[in-house]
């Protein structure tokens, strides 16, 4: 097991922590696990693609670990009343949807699109609407919507790369 695959592990391993933490009514402290997390998937990214450890078993497990966290979070938070309950179910419905299909077609043989700077910046934006659920910011949940909206745009255009890099061309 190498590096960048270990902590991606790490992130699966906070999820347990960050809901224990969050239920206990530490909130920010929560918040701060959750951080931590984001900050392992740039590191181990960073770290597989710098040293060529880049794995098919990372390929797989990264994505999931970003999405089981911020699955976890938007859930903590619709539990505690912070977020409304379409917003949830929005965010669930579209991250189910990308993780289905991803691995679906991943272990089917297909190509899969790697992780681009929209869906990095998409994740940064969420990132900032969580902040700003967390910490009472003012307009924090018109801003929520607003990322969820950028994120089902961003998943219309996973969908047009991975139906380009899959297409065959006739010979």
């Amino acid at each position: 097991m190498n590096l960048p695959n270990t902590l991606t592990l790490l992130r699966f391993a906070l999820v347990p922590v960050y809901l224990f933490v969050f239920f206990s009514g530490h909130i920010k402290l929560a918040f701060f696990i959750m951080v931590i997390a984001g900050a392992t998937d740039i590191l181990d990214g960073y770290l597989a693609r710098s040293r060529g450890q880049v794995t098919d078993l990372g390929v797989v497990l990264d994505p999931l670990a970003d999405k089981t966290m911020m699955l976890a979070v938007f859930i903590s938070l619709l539990i505690s009343g912070m977020i409304p309950w379409e917003a949830a179910i929005a965010i669930f419905i579209r991250d189910a949807g990308m993780i289905a299909g991803s691995a679906f077609f991943h272990f089917r043989g297909k190509k899969t699109v790697p992780a681009n700077t929209l869906g990095k910046l998409t994740t940064v934006l969420y990132y900032i609407a969580i902040l700003m659920v967390v910490f009472g910011i003012p307009y924090a949940i018109p801003y929520l919507w607003a990322v969820i909206v950028c994120s089902f745009i961003t998943s219309v255009i996973y969908i047009s790369k991975f139906r380009l890099l899959n297409q065959t061309i006739p010979k």
